[in-house]
Order: C-alpha cells, then sequence, then structure tokens
C-alpha cells in the first residue's frame, strides 16, 4: 500500500485586534438601530464604508474586516437592521424599508457619501439603497447575494440548485464551505455563536423601495464588485456570472475554498480584493 500523502492544509486566521468605535443606537424614523463607527480623527472628511449584514449574521460580525479597513484610511461603520443584535426587535406589521433605515442612519452619523459593502440578503438592501439614493453612492460590493431578483426564470434556476429540503439544513452547513467546516473547527463555533446572538425573535423582512429585476439592476451607474465563494451554494460562480451579465459596470471575483460566508472564511483573501477594487474607485 502507497504512504498516504500529507493532510491537508489549512491556515486558520486569528482574529486580529478591534480598532476603536464609537457605538450607539441611533433614533430614527421608526426604529433604534445599534451601530458603530470607526471614525477618526478627521472622520467628517473621511471615506466612509458601510457594512451589510447578512441574514443570519449582524453587525457585530465583521470582525475581519473593521480593523483592516481602518487600517487602510477608511471611516467604517456596521450596524444591525430591525430585529438584530441590540438593535429595535421591530415589528412585523410595519418592517420598515431598510434603504430608508440607512439614508436615516447616515444622516443621524453625518456621512453624505459611501461606499456599500453588502453581505448575502444585505445585498437586497445594498442594491435597493443604490437605486433610491444613488448620489450617495459611491461604489458597491455585493458578497454571495441573490440579490432579490424576482425574474420568473431567476428564481426558478434557484428552485433547482436548492431543493425543499435545504432550508432545512443548518445554517453552517448551507453557508461554510466543506473545506472551511473540516478545516476550522473553532472558526465555525465562533460563526455559529454570532449566528445564534444576531437574531432577536422571528426574522424581519424589510421592504423595498424597488422591485429588484435584472433591467432594474441595469440601470445602476457606480462601479460594482460582485463576489462569491467557489463553494457557494446560494451564489456559484456560475450564478455571479449571470448576474453580471446584466451590470454593466460590474466585475466579478471568487474567492477559493470559500462558501457563502467568503468575508469570514478567507477574510485576507477577501479583504485584499476589497480593499483593491476600493482604492480603484
Amino acid at each position: 500500500m502507497p504512504p498516504l500523502g500529507p493532510e491537508p492544509i489549512w491556515r486558520p486566521i486569528a482574529v486580529p485586534p478591534q480598532a476603536p468605535v464609537r457605538e450607539g443606537v441611533a433614533e430614527l424614523p421608526g426604529t433604534r438601530l445599534w451601530y458603530w463607527d470607526t471614525g477618526g480623527p478627521n472622520a467628517d472628511n473621511s471615506r466612509a464604508v458601510v457594512l451589510l449584514h447578512a441574514a443570519t449574521q449582524s453587525g457585530a460580525g465583521w470582525v475581519y474586516q473593521q480593523p483592516v479597513l481602518a487600517a487602510a484610511g477608511y471611516r467604517v461603520i456596521g450596524y444591525s437592521r430591525r430585529g438584530y443584535y441590540r438593535s429595535d426587535p421591530g415589528d412585523h406589521e410595519n418592517p420598515g424599508v431598510a434603504a430608508d433605515d440607512l439614508y436615516h442612519l447616515l444622516a443621524h452619523l453625518g456621512v453624505v457619501r459611501v461606499d456599500v459593502v453588502a453581505a448575502a440578503h444585505g445585498g437586497f438592501f445594498g442594491l435597493d439603497f443604490a437605486l433610491s439614493y444613488p448620489a450617495q453612492v459611491r461604489s458597491l460590493t455585493i458578497v454571495s447575494s441573490l440579490m432579490g431578483i424576482t425574474d420568473p426564470d431567476y428564481q426558478a434556476m434557484h428552485a433547482r440548485i436548492r431543493g425543499k429540503f435545504f432550508a432545512g439544513l443548518p445554517h453552517d452547513f448551507q453557508e461554510l464551505s466543506p473545506s472551511y467546516r473540516a478545516g476550522n473547527e473553532a472558526g465555525v463555533a465562533a460563526w455559529n455563536a454570532l449566528t445564534k446572538q444576531a437574531l432577536l425573535g422571528a426574522r424581519i423582512y424589510p421592504k423595498s423601495n424597488h422591485v429588484l429585476t435584472r433591467e432594474k439592476l441595469a440601470t445602476i451607474a457606480q462601479p460594482t464588485l460582485l463576489l462569491t465563494g467557489d463553494s457557494d451554494l446560494y451564489t456559484p460562480p456560475s450564478v455571479l456570472r449571470m448576474q453580471a451579465r446584466h451590470m454593466p459596470h460590474a466585475e466579478t471575483a471568487v474567492i477559493a475554498e470559500a462558501g457563502h460566508s467568503p468575508y469570514w472564511e478567507q477574510p485576507e483573501a477577501f479583504n485584499a480584493r476589497l480593499l483593491d477594487f476600493l482604492a480603484r474607485h
């Protein structure tokens, strides 16, 4: 019997020390949202990046990005949407419009123009924000997102690639790649802990100002980065390319050995790609 080869090597990335932040709960029309803001010595003039979390996470889940973006000179802002960690628990009968909530939060913080980085379900609201308030968006980064596209053929395609059974699977199976789950037990546990903390109750589904169709997304003029993991079960690379065909200002990137949470699974590769995109725009 031939000798076995070396075991696969996975190098877990430790969570870096976080940059100092100012945090609070913003009193906004119809809701109260928890936020954090790295600010800085010249916060009013620093280029601001706002991070929109996935459905299974909250504003507390960007620990790999916050210090890296701050060290690069950006003012970094994260927040929890209605019904998520430390924000208003929300009302299912009056879920609000997520893009409008973000608009009011940025006004509360004195931010006029922003780079939007939105993951998964957060991508729905990042796109709606860009359509609703285009003058305030410098660039868009949409990460592993179905994008809320309502075209029937697009919805049917997603029904084909994930059967009805999929919704009943554990979140870490749905969203973290097999490579990550095999190689980083502590990272999976930390991700699950953030997921458990994220939702305050049943999920709130905010409204949108726009019905998101491929035709509508084609009107977005801001530079856009569409990014996914090569093992993403929601937005595999082929779906990412389909999305990009309808967004003339979009470029794409695929992160190796990552699933639906590439910013968590492969933060070094994700951050390098994001910083390169921001620097070019």
